[in-house]
C-alpha cells in the first residue's frame, strides 16, 4: 500500500457527497418496507440503522440490488470497507453497468488505501456518468494520493469545467499544483478558494505553503496565523503542529534580520 502524498488530502476528498443513496426502490412488499427504512436511517445519518433494516431487506429478497449498494453506503459510513466492497461487488454481478457500485466501491477502495482499484472504478463509473464532477475530482484525489500529479490536475481542471468555482476541488488542484513546483498557481487556487468560502480552513495552509516556496515569508506568516484560527483543532491537530513550527521558524528568521 502506498502512503498518501498529501496526509490531509483524505479528509478533504471525502468531502464529496456520496451519490444518491435511494436508486429505484423495489416493489411494494415486506423487503421493500425495510429497505425504505433503511433508506431513512441513511438520511438522518443513523448507519446502524440502516445496515439492520437491509440486513433484512436482503434476507426477504437476496438479489435485491439497491439494497446492496445501499448497505455498502452504510457500511462505509461505519468505517467497514471490505463488507462494503464485497456488498458493490455483489451488485455488480447483479447489475454490472451500475454506476452508483463503481462509485462507491471506489470510495471504499480509496478509504482503503487501494488506489490504484480506486482509479479503476472511478474511470468505469465515468463510462455511465461522464458529466458527473464527483467523479472526476475523487479519480483526482486517488491520482493524488498515488503520486501521480498530473493525472490529478487534469481531472481538478474537468471537475472545474462542470463544477467551476467548486472550493474543494480548487482546494486540491493547489495541492497538485504545489507538488509539481507551480507555486504562483498554488496560491491563486488558494486565495480563490477562500473568497469563496472564507471559513474554508485548511486553504490558508495551502496559501502559506505557497507564500513560503514564493519567498513570500510575511504574507507566509499571515497565512499560517489564520489557519492556527481558523483550524479544527480535531481534525487539524498534525497540520495546526506543523504551521506552527514553521511559523516559530519563520519568525525567528525575521527576528533576526
Amino acid at each position: 500500500m502506498k502512503k498518501p502524498l498529501i496526509s490531509f488530502l483524505t479528509a478533504v476528498a471525502l468531502a464529496a457527497l456520496l451519490l444518491n443513496p435511494a436508486l429505484a426502490a423495489p416493489e411494494p412488499g415486506a423487503a421493500r418496507d425495510h429497505f425504505d427504512k433503511g433508506v431513512a436511517a441513511l438520511q438522518q445519518n443513523n448507519p446502524a440503522a440502516a445496515l439492520a433494516s437491509f440486513n433484512e431487506a436482503l434476507k426477504l429478497d437476496p438479489d435485491l440490488v439497491e439494497a446492496y449498494i445501499n448497505r455498502g453506503i452504510a457500511e462505509l459510513k461505519l468505517e467497514q470497507y471490505p463488507e462494503a466492497v464485497a456488498d458493490f461487488d455483489k451488485a455488480l454481478e447483479l447489475a454490472p453497468d451500475t454506476p452508483e457500485a463503481f462509485y462507491n466501491r471506489a470510495q471504499a477502495y480509496s478509504r482503503s488505501g487501494i488506489y490504484d482499484k480506486a482509479v479503476a472504478d472511478y474511470t468505469q463509473a465515468l463510462k455511465f456518468a461522464a458529466k458527473d464532477w464527483q467523479i472526476y475530482y475523487n479519480r483526482g484525489n486517488a491520482y493524488l494520493d498515488q503520486g501521480k500529479v498530473k493525472e490529478a490536475l487534469a481531472d481538478y481542471d474537468r471537475a472545474l469545467q462542470l463544477m467551476p468555482q467548486k472550493p474543494e476541488i480548487l482546494h486540491n488542484r493547489s495541492l497538485a499544483y504545489l507538488h509539481l513546483g507551480q507555486a504562483d498557481k498554488a496560491a491563486a487556487d488558494a486565495a480563490t478558494v477562500l473568497k469563496l468560502d472564507p471559513n474554508f480552513a485548511r486553504a490558508y495552509f495551502s496559501q502559506a505553503q505557497a507564500m513560503e516556496k514564493l519567498g513570500n515569508k510575511y504574507e507566509a506568516m499571515a497565512a499560517y496565523r489564520q489557519f492556527l484560527k481558523a483550524g479544527n483543532p480535531d481534525a487539524d491537530t498534525a497540520l495546526m503542529q506543523q504551521a506552527l513550527a514553521r511559523l516559530k521558524a519563520l519568525e525567528a528568521v525575521s527576528g533576526k534580520q
